[in-house]
């Protein structure tokens, strides 16, 4: 602006020579004061042109303490679940903004906190070059960090911040999307009406699931909840599989990818790993980064597999940073926020709008001690639509898989059979459990025979029924091959 002084001398003042006498003094004063204006106005311009180009003011906050898994700075306001960046003398940490008080805000970092030193400098992450442009408004849920999506990720393996895991080089650009998605209208989702194949003989027939169903997968350590997993990954007709493995061993990812799901599955696939050795922040955005992703090939008219292993590690890792920020343990140590955040993670799973895509979902629920009355199991029962329970007996028994189907259920399940297929289930579930809870009985040689009618055809009945459920890892049996083996049951019987 100092060079608009000098440009005000070049300026004739036409109004200091005009005679006040002259006729024409009017209209050369309008026109002497319009040359004015827009010599001002060229200025004006020429200076905004420049401030457009010049790089935006850096906002920044420092950092004051660094406690466990918890770090405060002050200096900012930013809303909570926004990402900021931590600089350090030859790296930088990034971060997520997970509570506040008063001036202090609490952040919780991706990777370790190693190298951090007091006063280090804090740049929200849309001050680093993501800034909205001027004029346009973004959603709450928008501030919050946006990962890659799309068909670039077929095949791929990648953490919970979506960066690659595997070997085959940086993701090529693409769209992006927030890990916090708009909730769609209870009223605006298609029914589930379609059953699903799965490829497991036992869930097929006596607990068939409808596409857009959000099944429990309940299980305590070694009872082969990620063999079931993998056959259903194999196996379940849906154009995109979404693997989310949270929490769990690191081992257990490269087995389940190479071993479980095979080349041919992750070729549909999409696997986000943040296994028990990451950041609780990372185990979280991983949880939500695989929703995010089934998500978008949904909208995209896509019936989307969402398979979770484990919602149990994603409640942990809540319950990790609300304790580290002072959220009082309300339920046998997990804080209220827990029980907040597991529907808010469930509820994204399931059908769209009509005539769109679905995503039917299958978490894994860790019942630690076989305790299915475990809160985290309690309240995902809850809020699922099904759940289908795994015995450590039938393991034992070396029963695979080793589905306990008197105590597991599916809730869509007399939307998707005829009423009579249900009532032949119900059958079957009543001799099933009726011989279960009369085993030693007949095992010792108590029973006698004629007494209870009911028990002489469970005890009849009994080797055709176990035989059915029982499935190898390798051997598909698709849907309609389930029901009519199912119905051949009852028939032979007959």
């Amino acid at each position: 602006m100092n060079a608009s002084a000098d440009t005000l001398e070049t300026i004739p003042m036409v109004e200091d020579e005009i005679s006040a006498d002259s006729p024409a003094n009017s209209v050369i004063a309008v026109a002497s004061r319009n040359v004015h204006l827009q010599h001002w106005q060229d200025i004006l311009q020429a200076n905004l042109e420049v401030a457009e180009q010049s790089p935006p003011l850096l906002v920044s906050g420092r950092l004051t303490k660094v406690t466990g898994l918890v770090m405060e700075a002050v200096g900012l306001r930013m809303a909570v679940g926004s990402t900021c960046i931590i600089q350090l003398p030859n790296n930088q940490v990034e971060a997520e903004v997970v509570g506040f008080s008063g001036d202090k805000l609490f952040l919780m970092p991706e990777v370790d906190v190693q190298g951090l030193v007091p006063g280090a400098r804090v740049i929200p992450f849309e001050s680093a070059g993501k800034a909205a442009r001027p004029g346009q408004h973004r959603r709450t849920a928008d501030l919050a960090r946006h990962l890659p999506v799309g068909e670039m990720l077929l095949g791929r393996v990648l953490d919970g911040a979506g960066r690659p895991l595997d070997q085959h080089g940086p993701l090529p650009d693409g769209p992006t999307s927030a890990l916090q998605s708009r909730p769609i209208n209870p009223l605006d989702r298609a029914p589930i009406k379609e059953a699903l194949d799965v490829g497991v003989r036992a869930i097929n027939a006596l607990l068939t699931v409808g596409r857009g169903q959000r099944m429990g997968l309940f299980a305590g350590s070694g009872v082969g909840k990620s063999i079931l997993l993998g056959m259903m990954a194999r196996y379940t007709t849906a154009d995109v599989i979404v693997v989310g493995l949270i929490g769990e061993r690191g081992r257990e990812v490269k087995e389940f990818i190479t071993d479980i799901l095979g080349t041919e599955g992750l070729k549909r696939a999409v696997v986000v790993a943040a296994p028990a050795d990451t950041s609780p922040l990372l185990r979280l955005q991983g949880a939500a980064y695989a929703t995010t992703i089934a998500e978008f090939f949904r909208d995209q008219g896509k019936n989307v597999l969402l398979i979770m292993d484990s919602l149990t590690r994603y409640a942990m890792a809540q319950r990790e940073i609300a304790l580290a920020i002072g959220e009082p343990p309300a339920t046998k140590g997990y804080p209220p926020s827990v029980f907040a955040k597991l529907p808010q993670l469930v509820e994204r799973a399931g059908n769209g709008i009509d005539g769109g895509g679905s995503i039917t979902a299958f978490y894994t629920v860790l019942t630690e001690g076989d305790d299915q009355q475990d809160p985290i199991a309690d309240s995902a029962r809850a809020i699922l639509d099904g759940h289908i329970v795994l015995s450590r007996r039938l393991v034992e028994q070396g029963h695979y898989p080793a589905i306990e189907i008197e105590a597991s259920i599916s809730r869509a399940m007399n939307n998707l059979v005829s009423t009579a297929h249900f009532s032949q289930v119900q059958h079957f579930k009543l001799l099933y459990a009726h011989y279960q809870r009369n085993r030693d009985l007949i095992s010792v040689g108590a029973y006698v025979q004629g007494s209870d009618p009911l028990l002489d055809e469970a005890i009849l009945m009994h080797p055709r029924l176990s035989h059915f459920l029982r499935q190898d890892m390798h051997e598909a049996d698709h849907f309609i091959e389930s029901m009519n083996a199912f119905s051949s049951l009852f028939d032979q019987a007959n």
